[in-house]
């Protein structure tokens, strides 16, 4: 997955709309963390062709991206910080539950997300989320947080991996 906020030229003003509405919704009930995540989701949809957002309304596309990074991340378990329930994104986008888990499913179908998808976790958990450490070495499926330093700095190299967890620094 591509890490960047550009968009086609013809989709910057959806972009810019659908991100104005869930960087609001994140600063009064998320963090910047939510809001950077939310908005590559919303630029990788942008990206596809032809993409989705041209069909529906901006706030129900607002809604299914907050929802679907949601699920990734767990918001709607009460022990994480933080966190709001569905009906909460439903009510402040103004659209049905039916529609915002449509809108969800639509978002998380077409990226492709699941709950711990690596490409779609937030930085601050990445070190929690067991899928990202996964790797295979000679056919056997490892955890590269248990490997030596150098098979962890291979598998950075490679891009396997998003930082060196024996350095804690890249």
């Amino acid at each position: 997955m591509t890490k960047s906020t550009r968009v086609p030229e013809q989709m910057q003003d959806k972009f810019d709309s659908i991100t104005k509405e869930t960087d609001a919704f994140c600063e009064q009930y998320l963090n910047d963390e939510y809001k950077g995540v939310i908005r590559l989701a919303i630029a990788a949809l942008c990206r596809k062709r032809p993409s989705p957002l041209l069909k529906g309304k901006e706030n129900s596309w607002a809604a299914g991206g907050v929802h679907a990074i949601g699920m990734v991340n767990f918001l709607f378990d009460k022990s994480q910080t933080p966190h709001c329930k569905a009906p909460d994104i439903y009510t402040y986008f103004g659209i049905g539950s039916s529609t915002g888990q449509g809108k969800s499913k639509e978002v998380r179908d077409l990226l492709k997300m699941g709950q711990l998808s690596p490409e779609w976790t937030l930085p601050s958990r990445m070190a929690e989320n067991p899928l990202i450490w996964m790797i295979q070495v000679n056919g056997m499926i490892v955890d590269v947080r248990h490997m030596p330093l150098e098979v962890q700095e291979i598998a950075y190299a490679k891009g396997y991996i998003p930082y060196v967890p024996g350095n804690k620094k890249m």
